[in-house]
């Protein structure tokens, strides 16, 4: 019998000069451990969005990245 596993992970991440973070997370199906299946879902994070917890939440990782780029932006 097959084994399925879905996998969901951000695949990009970038902080733009005006604060604004590019996301983007990647959705693997996986069937027998081979990619069968990929789709993607992107946002836009502007500085100090108040979504970013649940956008990021799974990732305290990025979500550490995000507070210390918009901790620099200028007051």
């Amino acid at each position: 019998m097959a084994n399925f596993e879905e996998k969901t992970y951000i695949s990009e991440f970038n902080v733009q000069p005006s604060g604004s973070i590019n996301v983007r997370k990647t959705t693997e199906i996986l069937k027998d451990g081979e990619v069968i299946s990929q789709t993607y879902w992107r946002c836009v994070l502007a500085p100090n969005d108040p979504q970013a917890a649940e956008v990021l939440g799974a990732e305290p990782y990025y979500m550490n990245l995000a507070n210390n780029a918009w901790a620099s932006l200028p007051a």
